[in-house]
């Protein structure tokens, strides 16, 4: 995301390898103040994470917010459950869709936008080996159409 005044913390760049992404929405994220100020300085990893639904709230599991060096070391834990902002109807959209066999909630990025902090969520189904080998091999046949386009125009 390079839209302006938006400030991109962290991404899950093995998500799009990894599953088929459906559907992408933005949902709001609750955090300590300590937690804001290490994401302001880009200490977070969302790479194992995951989100759920839960008494008709939505959650993000491990994600990893490194605690922040000048405040207290006992308020703050690196890995916790955090809650998300979203509304009721998408809630439920989001919780009929998952009950589906093979579809689940990934966080594909967290960032700040407009001062507050923003997790861009994805509806997604993984991948099987195979799909992941014929993306593979789509991208190099890709790559080599515009290594030879490029040599026929010089």
């Amino acid at each position: 995301m390079t839209k302006e005044g938006v400030k991109v913390v962290a991404q899950n760049r093995k998500a799009r390898h990894d599953y088929h992404i459906e559907e992408v929405m933005e949902v709001g994220l609750v955090l300590s103040g300590p937690e804001v100020k290490s994401l302001r300085s880009g200490k977070a990893s969302i790479g194992e994470s995951y989100a759920r639904v839960k008494d008709g709230e939505l959650f993000l599991h491990d994600a990893h917010i490194t605690p922040y060096s000048h405040a207290r070391p006992e308020t703050q834990v690196a890995v916790r459950v955090r809650k998300m902002l979203a509304n009721k109807q998408e809630i439920k959209r989001l919780l009929g869709k998952v009950k589906e066999k093979g579809v689940s909630l990934i966080p594909l990025a967290i960032y700040f936008k407009g001062g507050r902090a923003k997790v861009e969520l994805a509806l997604a189904r993984g991948k099987k080996l195979y799909d992941k080998r014929e993306d593979i091999k789509r991208r190099e046949q890709e790559r080599e159409v515009r290594k030879a386009m490029k040599r026929t125009l010089k």
